[in-house]
């Protein structure tokens, strides 16, 4: 610990702590309490800006919807009432403990307060009667009572689980135990290194972050050394909110209460509930209100534009996600060459491999040949000292996979008519229909990345192996690498090979090929559907949605570049 952080602590002859340039002046005695149950849940909620819902949550928010609102008046120390009143929802702070806190209810006598801190649990069964955050967050809150010379020698937790009221005294043990634990909580905030994970704890499971602190993944990968083995999952296999896709021109969308409304000419077409929705896509000219935009950025639900044709070429998002170490150490590593390239390597091989296994499933007689090239490929692009050879190598597996493409292929249509027929990989524009649907997928899937990164902390224009350049998303293009055989090239053949995607569902015109209105949306169907598949991960060893895959794939990274694994779990198939 550098002597900075020594300097800062706190001076507890009078209990003052000297304000830091790295924290807010304040500390939330909701933070202690977060801190005192798990020390890496308060670095990822404070520290690093992390916050998700669960059904935990949001009952709790239920349950405290009547104390939230702000009632009554806290008179002064020195002018209490005679009779007993209450004030409800109290923010107050203290300089001299460098604490603030937003009091449930205060019970205020002709003598003293009384804070009462309301609780969505059921009352423990222990000798205090209260679980000690939950005893540590109420001393912090008569301690501020008390820096504003009230006496408050008591306060009150109430279980709504159980509904019952626990007394606890603000005794000297409570208090020491209560400072010891803020100048810790300090501490580790300017630390710069998030809290070990739990190991097996009761706590994960419940606990609203799990999918973001992975602590049962972070501890097998680290301590398996990336073999991993059998491991719980605590995360749902699919996520509860969903894309919408909306692409008929001239429509409107507005919100009205919870729903997103579309319209059009004032015509209700379609209501979404807003928590239903992971991401909203408009195809071509899709008017959105000012009301519609500001609550979707206020839920941090992204926007994403496309052209008529499907061509992804921006969004919109509320604010820059808050953890900024996470993109500290992003710019780091990008710039390091060597670990740039341990990453790349990771990336191009783990394509390779992808495209390998894409090929020998479902060919009907794979060439043992093209099979051996591919392996070859990935084995020297594990071991190359350079971007540039192994850009070199990319191209070259790339050149040997799509040279085998259009054998893959069933569907007769796309076999005999020349205008279907798959001869090589070309785009802007694409000039047959295969091609049209492989950059219609990788374009949903890079959407689909950059949604993912902004939400995990990314910069997704900064990547390890596509270098920046103006308007690329080399991050999303990196992690992209390894997913576009079992994902996008897996929906195209599924298309093609279903007969889901016919001649009558393409535009031919000037050389070029795109997807018509109807055919985009039921490749749109394809595509949701192998998104919304269960997979076992390869590493891992529990199943879950290619969606929740990315998510998953994406904060590992961020394991990896904040030192917490050893490597990369790149998802290898098999």
């Amino acid at each position: 610990m550098n002597n900075d952080i020594k300097m800062n602590k706190t001076e507890h002859k009078n209990s003052r702590v000297t304000v830091d340039e790295g924290l807010p002046d304040y500390i939330p005695a909701r933070m202690l309490n977060e801190f005192t149950y798990c020390r890496r849940l308060f670095y990822l909620e404070w520290v690093q800006g992390e916050f998700a819902e669960s059904a935990d949550t949001l009952e709790g928010r239920f349950k405290h919807r009547r104390v939230d609102r702000e009632r009554g008046d806290l008179p002064d120390h020195d002018d209490l009432p005679p009779e007993i009143v209450q004030a409800r929802s109290v923010l107050i702070s203290s300089e001299k403990y460098r604490l603030i806190a937003r009091i449930d209810l205060l019970e205020i006598e002709p003598e003293r307060v009384v804070p009462v801190d309301y609780k969505r649990g059921s009352m423990p069964d222990l000798p205090e009667g209260a679980w000690e955050p939950d005893r540590v967050q109420l001393c912090a809150q008569a301690l501020i009572l008390q820096d504003h010379g009230y006496r408050c020698d008591h306060g009150i937790i109430y279980y709504a689980g159980s509904k019952k009221r626990t007394m606890v005294p603000i005794e000297d043990e409570l208090i020491e135990r209560t400072l010891a634990l803020r100048d810790e909580l300090i501490e580790t905030a300017l630390g710069g290194s998030i809290p070990e994970p739990l190991k097996d704890s009761p706590k994960c499971p419940r606990c609203s972050l799990v999918g973001i602190c992975l602590p049962d993944e972070t501890n097998l990968l680290f301590e398996k050394d990336m073999k991993g083995g059998e491991n719980r999952r605590l995360i749902p296999a699919r996520q509860d909110a969903l894309p919408v896709y909306i692409q008929e021109q001239g429509v409107s969308v507005g919100k009205k209460g919870d729903l997103l409304t579309i319209r059009r000419k004032g015509k209700i077409l379609k209501e979404v509930r807003l928590m239903d929705i992971s991401q909203l896509c408009v195809f071509g000219n899709i008017q959105i209100s000012t009301q519609a935009l500001r609550e979707l950025n206020t839920r941090n639900i992204p926007v994403c534009y496309f052209s008529y044709g499907g061509w992804f070429y921006g969004y919109n998002t509320g604010m820059t996600h808050k953890n900024i170490e996470l993109r500290i150490r992003q710019f780091r590593v990008a710039a390091n060459q060597e670990q740039s390239l341990d990453l790349a390597r990771i990336f191009v091989n783990t394509k390779i491999r992808n495209c390998r296994t894409f090929y020998r499933r479902n060919h009907p007689s794979p060439d043992k040949k093209t099979v051996d090239e591919l392996y070859r490929l990935s084995t020297r692009a594990r071991h190359v000292k350079s971007s540039d050879i192994l850009l070199g190598i990319e191209g070259a597996a790339a050149k040997v996979y799509f040279s085998k493409f259009a054998e893959l292929v069933k569907a007769e249509e796309y076999k005999k008519d020349v205008s279907f027929i798959f001869k090589t990989r070309n785009r802007r524009p694409p000039r047959d229909p295969i091609n049209a649907l492989l950059s219609y997928a990788y374009s949903l899937l890079n959407k689909d990345l950059m949604v993912t990164l902004l939400a995990v902390g990314f910069d997704p224009y900064l990547g390890f192996y596509h270098r920046p350049r103006y308007g690329r998303p080399a991050l999303a293009l990196d992690l992209m690498e390894e997913f576009r055989p079992i994902i996008a090239d897996s929906v195209v053949l599924t298309a093609i090979n279903n007969n889901e995607i016919t001649r009558e569902n393409f535009i031919f015109r000037a050389g070029s090929v795109a997807l018509d209105g109807e055919g985009r949306k039921k490749f749109l169907a394809t595509y949701e559907r192998r998104m919304d598949t269960l997979v076992t991960h390869p590493v891992l060893g529990y199943s879950i949605s290619y969606r929740r895959v990315l998510e998953l794939q994406a904060r590992l990274l961020g394991r990896y570049l904040n030192g917490e694994i050893k490597t990369y779990p790149a998802f290898l198939v098999r």
